[in-house]
């Protein structure tokens, strides 16, 4: 069994509803161990476009981190999710952020998520669940990695 952080996100319809039914989609596959707080955010990136709300998820999944970017990618295709542009509008956002300690470099697949460190977003709730996980490549924990990110965006 495998130990995997993910984050979601919503900006479209039903927010709350919307990371639930994902969560409860998700359940089918694998065990969610806890998730965050949900967190309101300004969106990222493309800026004309509602406010999300945010958090993370730590879950057990029994298979690799390849099946587990499948089950995702297939919840949010299950949900109804249309990429109508890049860091757009979206009903439902699941990214792989750490699966245990890989480091994954491949066509498909990035791991540790290559912009999570860059993201008050994703660090945020994170670290509300797992403050002191180790990030792989960085070698500090959430909850420092998230100081720092903090420390940056204020100056």
């Amino acid at each position: 069994m495998s130990v995997a952080y993910i984050a979601l996100g919503s900006n479209l319809g039903d927010k709350q509803a919307n990371l639930q039914e994902a969560l409860r989609l998700l359940a089918r596959h694998l065990h969610i161990v806890q998730v965050s707080p949900w967190v309101t955010t300004a969106p990222y990136g493309v800026v004309d476009q509602p406010d999300f709300l945010n958090g993370a998820a730590e879950l057990d999944f029994d298979g690799t981190a390849q099946e587990l970017l499948a089950v995702l990618l297939q919840t949010e295709q299950q949900m109804g999710r249309r990429r109508l542009r890049h860091w757009g509008e979206r009903n439902i956002d699941l990214d792989l952020l750490l699966f245990d300690q890989e480091i994954i470099n491949d066509k498909n697949l990035v791991l540790p998520h290559p912009d999570m460190l860059n993201r008050l977003f994703v660090l945020e709730p994170l670290a509300a669940i797992a403050p002191n996980l180790v990030h792989p490549t960085a070698g500090k924990t959430i909850k420092v990695l998230l100081e720092e990110l903090r420390k940056d965006a204020d100056s």
